[in-house]
């Protein structure tokens, strides 16, 4: 397979069973350069978080993106002030592990809804991310109290308008969203692909209430699926996609197993998708250099 194409996409670690060593060594082995991890996986090492900080560094893998879900926009007094200690917490693993990229989902937390005082919140983080040189990918998702989708976590970046505050893009969360492809690939055309961050890819697989996530090409989803990222690419979009796909049969296997389940889509996304087939000299990447 191609390495310029494997270069591209990380593995969320929430996709594979088992400790971090585990999880690092099996993506590792499957021919990936970078991962995503959370920070479960970091405070839970039996060593500590200076030891979980050391294993992933010993791996050779670069984190592409840490997840925070830490419900800080729309809080105020008291919990506030709480809240933006966990984000300091957060932002100092994520400097620890040498990642530029913190994704912020929204937050779950039945606060106000007063959409100024969350624009307030994100500039704030963006500040304290600015000294480490750290970006902040803003996510809307289902769970989110208010912000559930990407088009109103756009809306508020755009309002933010902080250099490094940018939009985590989930395609789960549109292919769930039982929107018609027509009008999913039009709103994306309103994205701005300098300030989309991050693409987390999962294709959808059952029927509602429920559906799972697997891995792009192994849902029932697909066509979909190739459409949006196709539009991405055309967008202009040169970010890393992050393969998303977490489900209790993938918590069952392996790890090693799993990895090399997303390293088959990875060739399906780069080769079919992308119709990246064949290593030429000079050949045009799906990231910037």
């Amino acid at each position: 397979m191609n390495s310029a194409i494997m270069n591209d996409f990380a593995v969320d670690s929430r996709s594979l069973s088992g400790a971090l060593q585990a999880k690092l060594s099996a993506v590792r082995a499957a021919g990936f350069s970078q991962i995503t991890l959370c920070a479960q996986d970091i405070v839970n090492h039996p060593g500590g978080v200076d030891a979980g900080v050391a294993a992933v560094r010993a791996s050779g893998l670069h984190v592409m993106a840490f997840q925070a879900p830490v419900n800080l926009e729309g809080t105020t007094g008291p919990m506030q002030h709480y809240k933006l200690d966990v984000v300091k917490a957060m932002l100092g693993m994520c400097a620890a592990l040498r990642c530029r990229l913190l994704v912020l989902p929204s937050s779950s937390l039945s606060g106000g809804s007063d959409a100024v005082q969350r624009v307030c919140d994100l500039r704030r983080l963006a500040v304290l991310a600015i000294p480490m040189s750290i970006k902040i990918g803003y996510q809307g998702w289902q769970g989110g109290s208010l912000v559930k989708d990407y088009l109103q976590a756009w809306d508020l970046v755009c309002a933010a308008d902080m250099p490094n505050l940018g939009l985590c893009l989930d395609s789960y969360g549109l292919l769930t969203s039982n929107t018609p492809i027509e009008a999913l690939l039009e709103d994306l055309d309103m994205l701005d692909p300098d300030k989309l961050f991050l693409v987390q890819l999962a294709d959808r697989l059952g029927a509602d209430p429920e559906p799972w996530r697997v891995f792009p090409g192994d849902g029932d989803q697909s066509d979909k699926l190739a459409s949006i990222v196709s539009t991405l690419h055309t967008l202009g979009y040169r970010g890393g996609y992050s393969l998303a796909a977490f489900n209790t049969d993938y918590a069952s296997l392996p790890p090693q197993h799993v990895a090399q389940l997303a390293k088959a889509c990875v060739l399906w996304l780069g080769q079919d998708v992308l119709q990246r087939s064949v290593p030429l000299p000079n050949q045009i990447r799906l990231r910037r250099a």
